[in-house]
């Protein structure tokens, strides 16, 4: 049985991590973040940093501190009507934080899927990466993060 103090300090985890404000990335209208999947049909791709389409790490935001990822907002994607499978890790032994599956369907959800992800902490100063596989090779799904920092 936990001690009193570790009682309160789980209590104001789950407290902060139910009421809090989300962070974007990327933070701004003109930047993206396109995920590519593997080159081989069903199977993922390496792993590879999240970066924008300016080349901003999504790392630099847990760089001085822990965070989680709350959800990834599926914008676009490349091929319609096919599955995609995506994975998010951090560090060297790339351990898993988010795993989703989605897709673009022509006549019920065209764009904007969010996927709500319950994520581990994110150790500050760690790299985050990302997989991707679909039915097709090479398909692409434009994404955004939502995160806060603990």
């Amino acid at each position: 049985m936990p001690s009193h103090g570790t009682l309160d300090a789980l209590i104001r985890d789950i407290w902060h991590y139910t009421h809090h404000v989300s962070d974007i990335f990327p933070d701004d209208t003109n930047k993206t973040v396109l995920l590519t999947a593997g080159a081989v049909v069903n199977t993922f791709g390496a792993w590879a940093p999240v970066v924008d389409n300016l080349a901003a790490e999504f790392s630099t935001v847990f760089a001085a501190a822990d965070g989680h990822i709350t959800a990834i907002s599926i914008e676009d994607c490349s091929l319609t009507d096919e599955r995609y499978e995506l994975e998010v890790s951090y560090g060297a032994a790339r351990v898993v934080v988010a795993r989703s599956r989605f897709m673009k369907i022509l006549n019920k959800l065209n764009v904007n899927h969010k996927v709500m992800i319950r994520s581990i902490h994110i150790p500050a100063g760690e790299t985050v990466y990302y997989r991707l596989k679909a039915e097709t090779a090479l398909g692409t799904a434009e994404v955004h993060f939502r995160y806060y920092l603990v």
